[in-house]
Parts: C-alpha cells; sequence; structure tokens
C-alpha cells in the first residue's frame, strides 16, 4: 500500500480527477467517475518504495486525463493542476 509522500500525491491525483469529471458533459460523469475510483482501487497495492511505478502511475494518471479532456473537448488547461500533482 501507498504510504507518505506518495499515497498524498495519489489521493490528490483523485480528487483533482473527480473534479474534472465535473467539467464532463453531465451524461458521460457518472461512468468517468466510476471508472477512475476502479482504477485507484486496482492500483491501490503498488509498492511504495517503488518510486517508478509509482510516478509512472501518476503520469499514466493525468495523461489519460487529459486523452478524456480532449475528447470531450474540455481545454486541457483544466488539467494544469493535474499535471503539476503527477509530474512534478
Amino acid at each position: 500500500m501507498l504510504f507518505g509522500r506518495e499515497m498524498k500525491a495519489a489521493l490528490r491525483a483523485y480528487g483533482e480527477v473527480l473534479r474534472l469529471v465535473k467539467r464532463l458533459p453531465k451524461d458521460t460523469r457518472p461512468y468517468y467517475a466510476k471508472y477512475a475510483r476502479e482504477n485507484f482501487v486496482n492500483y491501490r497495492e503498488v509498492d511504495p518504495n517503488d518510486s517508478d511505478s509509482v510516478r509512472e502511475l501518476l503520469n499514466r494518471t493525468y495523461t489519460h486525463s487529459l486523452w478524456v479532456l480532449n475528447k470531450y473537448s474540455v481545454d486541457g488547461e483544466a488539467a494544469d493542476k493535474l499535471k503539476q500533482i503527477c509530474c512534478g
């Protein structure tokens, strides 16, 4: 399980992803909120000592979120805070 700084970054990323979901069309929000939760739950057992894996998951979080925002023509700048959390 993730601890310390990694856990805080993961929780902040999850919260930011849920905020971004609110920018999507109303009928798509439940799907993407559930998708985000399932993904964060699936990866909760990542070894916190494996910083490369944690970094890769956070980068993937940002990349996938940006793809979804672009799919629905939401300005990518909306994900700037997520980028800061996930990519440093």
